[in-house]
C-alpha cells in the first residue's frame, strides 16, 4: 500500500514540526541545565556564613577620609564638603572619630563631628621629624593644641602615629613633644598620648611612662593569625601589656581587618572575613567592657571608615581597612548571614543575561550537535560571562586610583578578546567532538584509476636552489600517477647555480613529453611570479592546475581520486592535506609533524563546513577559469596560496577539502628554518588582512558570515601570540617596578640616611610614584588568565586525543613545538601591521642539521625572553615571600608567559643535539603518518 502524495507531504511535515519541537525541547532543557549550573557556582562561592550580629554603635572609628582620587603624596586633600559628607557617614555608625593629621583640613573635623553629635574625637598630629619641610612639625602641634582649644569633643590629643615602628623619630623625641603639647593644655587637662604596635611599647617603657595612655596598635593580619584566631591574639596582646604596666591605662588605638589583598600566612583578606572579624571584635569588646569610656577615651578604635586607595604605594592591603569602599558604599551588614559578594544573585542574573544571546544563537542553530554539545557550548560561554563579570565587579568595587583604574578597563577590553579565542576553540571543539554528520567533507574513491578521458590537469612544480636529487624523486613519483591525461611543468626560477637545476632538465627529458623544464632567470615574483609564468605555459586544454611543492611524493591515485569532485560546477578549489615523510627516528620532526597534524586534522576540517579553508600551495587543485578568474597568483604576497585561495571565495568559488593524505615532503630541517617557515605563514596572514580587510566587515557580502568567522577567528590567535610579547614586556616592567620601590628606599636610606626623604624631595617623589603605580595587578585578571591557559592546554590535548592518532608524548611534543613558534608568529605579526612587504624566503630542505651552540643561537631571542621572565617572576616570588598569594599568583603568571620561551629553547636543543634526544621513545610511537 502506498501513501497518497498528499498524505505523505502532510507525514513529512508532521515528521519534520516533530524533530523541531524534540530539538526546542533539548535546546530549552540545555540552557535550563546551563543556568542552574551557573546559580550553583555563584552560590557555592557565596555560601551565607552564620556570623552574631552587632546592634549597637562603634565606640571610635579612625577617619582618614581621603577621597578615591586623592593623596597626601600628590597633596591632594578632601574639600570641607567632602569632609561633612564622610563625617556624616560616619557618625551612623560610632560614637567617635579618630584623627591622623592636624593640617591640610583635617583640622576641622571636631566641629564638623559635633555638628552630626559625634562626641568624642582622638585629635592627632602627624609629626614625622620635620620630613615634610622646616618646621612641619611645630605646625602640627600648634594645630593639634588648636583642635582642643575650640573644640569641646576633643577628648584625646595623640602625638604621631607608629613613629618607633617606622624608625621615623625616636622615644625621646616623642616624649619631648608630648610634653610640649601637655604644657600647653594645663589649664584644661587633657590625655596626651603616642600610639604604636606593641613592639615599641615593650621595648620603650619610659615611652609608656611619658604617655598618658598605651595606645597600641593590633592588627592580626600582619602578624599571619588567621581570622578565628584573630580576636583572641588581640586580647592576649592587651594582657601582657597590662601585665608589663599594671594599672597603666591601655586603649587599643586601631584593630580591623582588610577585605581584599594577599594571604599573610594563614590571614586571608575577604569582606567576609573582615566583616566576620568586626562582629567578633565589637561583641568581645562590650563583653570585655572596652566600649566604655576611660577618662573620657573609648577603649578602642577601629581602623578604619573608609577605604584609601592611596595607601596601596605603602602596603598591598592598605587601601581596603575601610567599613565603607571608596565610593562610601557599605561593604557588608553588621546584623545577619555574611555572604563574600553581597549582590551575587544579582551578578548571577547579570552574567545570565550577558550569555543569552550567544547560546540561544547557538541552541536554537544547531542542530547537528549532540546532547553533550548542548550543554558543554553553552557551559563555556556562561562561564566566560561570569568572569567576565566578576572581574567588572572586582575593578569597580576595589580601591584604586582613577589612573589605575583606567588600566584596568583597558584590561578587560582585552580579556574580552581573550575570552573570544577561548569561545572560538571552544566552538571548533564543540564541532569535532559533539558533531552528529559532516555536510562537505568528502571522501575520494582510493585505489581506483580514473576512465580515459577526464579533464586535462596541468602540474606544477616550481622549485628554487633544491638539491636535484630531492626534485628527481618527486617527478618520479608523479611520473606513476594512474591518471592518463596529466603535464607537469617544473620552473625553476633563479637558481645561480647550474648545476643545480641542469639535471633537473636532463631528467624531464628522460621522463617524455608530458614533463617540461623551464629555467627562469632574474625572474620576479618569487614562487608566485614561477607560477604564474607556469599558468601561461600550460596546455591550452588544460581544465585543472594542481600545485605540489618540490620534495613532495604522491600516491599513484591523488588525481583519479581528487579530480572528480570537479564536476560540480561552482567547485574551483579541491585540497587535501601537507603530510610529511621524513619524521620518523627525529624527534624535533617528529614534534613538528604531530603540531602539523592539529591544523590539517582539525581546523581544516571544521573550517570546510563552511566553505573557508585555508589554500596551502601544495596539494591543491584549482579550476583553470578560477584561478584566471582570480588573476592568477598574487605576487605581492608572501603567502600566495592563501590569497588565493580567499580571493576565489571572494569570487563566489566553493572549495573542498578530503582529509585524507596522497602526498608526503620533507620537513623543515632546523628548528630556524621552521621558524622562518612560520614567520612567512603569519607576516603573510597580516598582508592579506590588510588587502581585503573591507570584505570582513559586519554587513559586507562579499564573504558569507561563515568564511569571515573562520578567516578572523584563524587569525586572532596570531594575534594574541603579538599581545603576548607585549605582556611579557609589560610583565617584566611591570616586575621591576614592584621591586624598585623597596630597592629605592634602600638605596635612599643607604646613601642619605633616615632624612632622605626630607633632603631629597625629588627622589622620595619618584619613589611614591612608582609605589602608587606598581602595586600587583588584581587576581580577577591573572586568575582568568591562568584558567584561559590551563583551558587551552587541556582542550588542545582532549581533541588530539579524539582526532590525532598519536601517543600522549607525542601529543606533549606537538604542544611544546606549537608554544616554540609563540614569539615568531608575534614578531611576524607585529613586523606586518608596521610594515609593508618583506622577500619571500624559502624554507630549505634536505640540509645539514645545526649543533650545540647553533642550538642556542637558534634559540636566542626566545631565550633572553625566558631569562628575563624567570628571572622577574623569582625576585617577586622571593622578595614578596611564596606566603604572599598575590605575589604567588603574580608569579605563576609570569612563568606561564614564560613558557613558550622555553619550549622554543626545548625544541631548539632536541633539533641541535639529536644523538641526545633521539633515543627517547616520543619519535617511534603512534600512528605512521599525521595524515593517515
Amino acid at each position: 500500500m502506498s501513501w497518497p502524495r498528499s498524505s505523505a507531504l502532510e507525514r513529512n511535515r508532521v515528521t519534520g514540526l516533530g524533530v523541531r519541537t524534540l530539538m526546542r525541547l533539548k535546546a530549552i532543557m540545555a540552557l535550563a541545565i546551563v543556568v542552574a549550573i551557573n546559580f550553583a557556582a555563584w552560590y557555592l562561592l557565596n555560601r551565607p556564613v552564620a556570623q552574631r550580629s552587632w546592634d549597637g554603635m562603634i565606640a571610635s572609628v579612625s577617619a582618614t577620609a581621603y577621597q578615591a582620587d586623592q593623596s597626601p603624596h600628590d597633596k591632594k586633600y578632601p574639600s570641607v564638603e567632602q569632609l561633612d559628607h564622610d563625617i556624616g557617614l560616619v557618625s551612623r555608625i560610632a560614637d567617635g572619630v579618630r584623627t591622623y593629621d592636624a593640617l591640610n583640613g583635617f583640622e576641622k573635623i571636631p566641629s564638623i563631628a559635633a555638628k552630626y553629635g559625634l562626641t568624642t574625637v582622638l585629635a592627632g598630629a602627624a609629626v614625622n621629624g620635620d620630613k615634610d619641610g622646616p618646621n612641619h612639625d611645630e605646625m602640627e602641634l600648634s594645630s593639634l593644641i588648636d583642635m582642643w582649644k575650640h573644640n569641646k569633643n576633643v577628648k584625646g590629643l595623640i602625638v604621631g602615629n607608629e613613629q618607633i615602628l617606622t624608625n621615623s623619630m625616636t622615644a625621646d623625641q616623642l616624649i619631648a613633644m608630648m610634653k610640649r603639647v601637655r604644657e600647653a593644655t594645663r589649664k584644661r587637662p587633657v590625655p596626651v598620648f603616642t600610639c604604636d604596635t606593641s613592639e615599641p611599647w615593650f621595648k620603650h617603657p619610659e615611652l609608656a611612662a611619658a604617655s598618658d595612655f598605651i595606645c597600641v596598635h593590633i592588627l592580626p593580619y600582619h602578624d599571619s593569625i588567621p581570622v578565628d584566631q584573630a580576636i583572641d591574639q588581640i586580647f592576649k596582646v592587651r594582657k601582657m601589656l597590662a601585665d608589663k604596666y599594671p594599672g597603666k591605662p591601655i586603649i587599643l588605638g586601631e584593630v580591623g581587618w582588610p577585605s581584599e589583598g594577599p594571604w599573610n600566612g594563614g590571614a586571608e583578606p575577604s569582606r567576609v572575613n573582615q566583616a566576620a572579624f568586626i562582629r567578633s571584635f565589637l561583641n568581645r569588646a562590650r563583653e570585655e567592657l572596652l566600649d566604655e569610656s576611660i577618662q573620657g577615651i573609648p577603649g578602642y578604635n577601629v581602623i578604619e571608615a573608609f577605604d584609601q586607595p592611596w595607601k596601596r604605594a605603602d602596603e598591598s592591603t592598605g587601601g581596603s581597612w575601610g567599613l565603607f569602599d571608596a565610593q562610601r558604599n557599605p561593604k557588608f551588614q553588621m546584623s545577619g548571614s555574611l555572604v563574600e559578594i553581597r549582590n551575587w544573585n544579582e551578578l548571577c542574573g547579570y552574567s545570565s543575561l550577558l550569555a543569552l544571546p550567544i547560546m540561544g544563537w547557538f541552541l536554537w542553530r544547531r542542530r547537528d550537535i549532540n546532547a553533550g554539545g548542548l550543554i558543554f557550548f553553552p557551559l563555556l560561554i556562561q562561564a566566560t560571562a561570569s568572569l567576565l563579570i566578576w572581574t567588572w565587579m572586582q575593578v569597580n568595587h576595589a580601591s584604586y586610583d582613577p589612573g589605575l583604574r583606567t588600566v584596568w578597563y583597558i584590561m578587560i577590553t582585552m580579556q574580552v578578546v581573550l575570552f573570544g579565542v577561548i569561545l572560538s576553540d571552544g566552538l571548533e571543539i564543540t564541532e569535532l567532538l559533539f558533531r552528529s554528520s559532516w555536510r562537505r567533507l568528502i571522501k575520494p574513491r582510493r585505489g581506483t584509476a580514473m576512465a580515459a578521458g577526464g579533464p586535462k590537469v596541468s602540474i606544477h612544480v616550481p622549485c628554487y636552489n633544491e638539491p636535484p636529487h630531492m626534485v628527481i624523486e618527486t617527478l618520479d613519483y608523479l611520473a606513476r600517477l594512474n591518471y592518463d591525461n596529466f603535464e607537469v611543468l617544473v620552473i625553476d626560477n633563479n637558481t645561480k647555480d647550474e648545476a643545480v637545476w641542469r639535471p633537473l632538465e636532463a631528467h624531464c627529458a628522460t621522463l617524455g613529453p608530458r614533463f617540461r623544464f623551464f629555467h627562469l632567470a632574474n625572474w620576479p615574483g618569487f614562487k608566485a611570479g614561477a607560477l604564474n609564468f607556469a599558468l601561461r605555459e600550460s596546455a591550452p586544454d588544460t581544465e585543472i592546475v594542481a600545485v605540489i611543492d618540490s620534495d613532495y611524493t604522491v600516491d599513484p591515485d591523488w588525481l583519479s581520486a581528487m579530480v572528480p569532485h570537479f564536476n560540480n560546477p561552482k567547485v574551483g578549489l579541491v585540497q587535501s592535506p601537507q603530510d610529511y615523510r621524513d619524521w620518523r627516528g627525529d624527534l624535533f620532526k617528529t614534534m613538528c609533524n604531530w603540531e602539523y597534524a592539529g591544523f590539517f586534522n582539525i581546523g581544516m576540517i571544521t573550517r570546510n563546513e563552511r566553505n573557508a579553508i585555508i589554500q596551502h600551495g601544495t596539494m591543491t587543485m584549482m579550476r583553470r577559469t578560477a584561478l584566471e578568474q582570480a588573476g592568477g597568483w598574487a605576487e605581492w604576497c608572501i603567502t600566495e596560496d592563501a590569497d588565493l585561495g580567499l580571493t576565489m571565495f571572494e569570487q563566489g568559488w566553493e572549495a573542498l577539502y578530503a582529509p585524507d593524505s596522497f602526498g608526503r615532503g620533507f620537513i623543515p630541517d632546523s628548528f630556524s628554518a621552521y621558524k622562518t617557515q612560520r614567520h612567512r605563514w603569519a607576516y603573510g596572514a597580516v598582508q592579506i588582512m590588510k588587502h581585503h580587510w573591507r570584505n570582513f566587515l559586519p554587513g559586507s557580502k562579499v564573504l558569507t558570515a561563515g568564511q569571515r568567522y573562520h578567516f578572523v577567528a584563524g587569525w586572532v590567535p596570531w594575534f594574541a601570540d603579538a599581545a603576548h610579547l607585549l605582556f611579557s614586556a609589560a610583565s617584566v616592567v611591570w616586575s621591576l617596578g614592584m621591586l624598585t620601590l623597596p630597592f629605592m628606599e634602600w638605596l635612599g636610606t643607604t646613601l642619605w640616611g633616615a632624612s632622605y626623604e626630607t633632603d631629597h624631595p625629588i627622589y622620595f617623589r619618584v619613589e611614591h610614584l612608582i609605589g602608587e603605580r606598581f602595586g600587583f595587578p588584581p587576581m580577577a585578571f591573572m586568575i582568568p588568565t591562568i584558567l584561559a591557559f590551563s583551558f587551552k592546554l587541556i582542550a588542545g590535548f582532549w581533541v588530539y586525543t579524539v582526532r590525532i592518532k598519536c601517543s600522549p608524548l607525542q601529543k606533549v611534543g606537538a604542544a611544546i613545538a606549537g608554544m616554540a613558534l609563540t614569539h615568531t608568529v608575534g614578531r611576524a605579526i607585529w613586523q606586518g601591521v608596521f610594515t609593508s612587504g618583506r622577500p619571500f624566503v624559502r624554507t630549505p630542505k634536505c640540509a645539514n642539521q645545526p649543533a650545540l651552540m647553533q642550538g642556542f643561537i637558534m634559540a636566542r631571542d626566545e631565550i633572553i625572553w625566558l631569562v628575563l621572565l624567570v628571572s622577574v617572576a623569582i625576585a617577586v616570588l622571593w622578595h614578596f615571600t611564596p606566603k604572599n598569594e598575590e605575589a604567588l599568583l603574580w608569579s605563576t603568571a609570569v612563568f606561564v608567559q614564560a613558557l613558550p620561551f622555553a619550549a622554543a629553547l626545548i625544541t631548539s636543543m632536541c633539533n641541535a643535539l639529536p644523538m641526545l634526544f633521539n633515543r627517547s621513545p616520543l619519535h617511534t610511537e603512534g600512528a605512521p603518518s599525521a595524515a593517515e
